[in-house]
């Protein structure tokens, strides 16, 4: 469906009259989708920060309407610059779409959340995106639909048909035939979901005495290799903790040829703070994770606007950035990388830890709490974004969070377990390490996406140097 949906905004663009016309055409299809993509912000910011409900959809609606721009600013472009052979209007577009998805999910922080490329996991395109990553994938797609387009307002089908043809031929190879990594080990694991209520989570009255409690016990209860517990599992800064709380968790781990990654804020009013994770393991004394990209209003406030977030009641506003590129944790032969949130949504962040080989993950770790927008469709959607960093490094995740979605995922992007959404429970299961580096992340890890954004200008500066010998038809 969504190369259909697709499809009919470049028809809906190249029929309309003007170029101005087909870009505001695009700028409420994309202002339409996203904000139906993430409307769960919604929640955060009304049921949780306070922010009065008229005001939250007010942002919801303006935040996508912004994003939008970049869509609306492609389609302007594309019919702007009369791109007028068939292939010229196929991949002009689908470099044009790269380019606008490029840009909203890096430029001012960046929210890629819900790119076209998400919708292929399941798909042909999924083959692709071990070699061009989910950006790339989204350029496949752009072109698909461009192409049906073509074929309906130009009656030419010959370019559909190829297009289609060459983008379904993988799924003729045999098994195993994109495989880039290799097993190593395997890890027995046990993820935590705490289901704290968010609206009781920070409260010392009722959330912080209960996730205390909950993890304390689960930790010192646990079995297996790995145990992960979700972001914030620990609610206080560690010399916020009942005297004895943590030296009990320390000499657990510490004693035992178990290893635990936890959620805590750590950091001091004088140093500032940092959501991060930290080892619970034997000769692992000091090894954390800090979050890098950090979470607009939630954990920092972009300049001019300490006036919103004051509207808002959001606990640990401010946090500092941890650096790109942090060290993964040993875990009996395996090299474990957290990251915290949505930091999965970042595939070219994850693949600098790439760079050296023989320091690659061989296992993602994500923990994350999405409590803040209830049992909506963000836990999925989350889902799907580690199923498609999985893909893009055939690296397995494991997935401890707090609401949801707790799951088990296959280097293949599958999802092996998965706790219920918004239950209390523990999740154990088996994960198998790999080795071995996928052209995305080998390309990613070096150049980031800049490979993707010269082959975009590169394919546009040849369309543009044709454009007056092959006028607009």
């Amino acid at each position: 469906m969504q190369p259909i949906a697709l499809a009919l905004l470049v028809f809906a663009g190249a029929q309309a009259r003007s170029p101005k016309a087909a870009a505001h055409y695009a700028w409420w299809f994309a202002t339409v989708w996203l904000s139906t993509t993430f409307w769960w912000l919604y929640v955060a910011m009304h049921t949780y920060g306070g922010l009065p409900s008229l005001l939250a959809a007010i942002a919801v609606v303006a935040l996508a309407g912004a994003l939008a721009a970049y869509y609306a600013g492609a389609v302007w472009a594309w019919r702007q610059w009369a791109l007028g052979t068939h292939w010229g209007a196929i991949v002009g577009f689908a470099a044009l779409w790269l380019m606008a998805e490029m840009a909203r999910g890096t430029w001012l922080t960046g929210f890629g959340w819900g790119a076209i490329g998400y919708a292929h996991i399941d798909g042909p395109l999924a083959f692709f995106l071990p070699w061009i990553g989910s950006y790339g994938v989204s350029a496949l797609a752009a072109a698909w639909a461009a192409s049906l387009a073509v074929a309906v307002a130009r009656r030419q089908i010959a370019p559909a048909v190829w297009v289609s043809v060459l983008l379904m031929a993988p799924t003729l190879l045999p098994a195993g035939a994109n495989q880039w990594t290799t097993p190593t080990g395997t890890l027995q694991v046990t993820l935590l979901q705490g289901n704290i209520p968010q609206d009781e989570k920070f409260e010392t009255g009722s959330g912080v005495p209960l996730a205390l409690q909950w993890y304390r016990d689960a930790l010192l209860q646990a079995e297996g290799d790995l145990v992960v517990a979700p972001e914030t599992a620990i609610p206080l800064l560690p010399q916020q903790l009942p005297e004895g709380y943590w030296a009990s968790l320390s000499s657990r781990f510490e004693t035992s040829a178990q290893a635990a990654l936890v959620g805590i804020p750590l950091g001091s009013y004088q140093a500032g703070y940092t959501n991060s994770v930290v080892a619970l393991a034997a000769g692992q004394t000091g090894w954390q994770y800090d979050k890098h990209h950090l979470v607009p209003f939630g954990e920092f406030i972009p300049p001019l606007f300490k006036w919103f977030t004051r509207l808002m009641n959001i606990p640990l506003g401010d946090f500092n950035r941890g650096p790109l590129g942090q060290p993964s944790l040993a875990v009996k032969g395996e090299r474990v990388a957290p990251n915290i949130c949505y930091e999965d949504l970042y595939g070219e962040e994850l693949a600098t830890r790439f760079t050296d080989a023989g320091l690659a993950p061989t296992v993602f770790a994500n923990v994350s709490n999405l409590g803040w927008f209830n049992r909506s469709v963000a836990l999925d959607q989350h889902l799907h974004i580690s199923r498609a960093r999985a893909l893009e490094f055939q690296r397995p995740f494991v997935r401890a969070t707090n609401t949801g979605a707790t799951a088990i995922l296959s280097h293949e992007g599958v999802v092996q377990d998965l706790l219920p959404p918004q239950t209390r429970g523990v999740l154990r299961g088996e994960v198998q390490g790999r080795s071995g580096i996928t052209p995305f992340a080998w390309w990613a890890s070096r150049y980031g996406l800049w490979p993707l954004w010269l082959i975009a200008l590169a394919v546009l500066a040849v369309l543009w140097r044709q454009r007056d010998s092959h006028p607009p038809s």
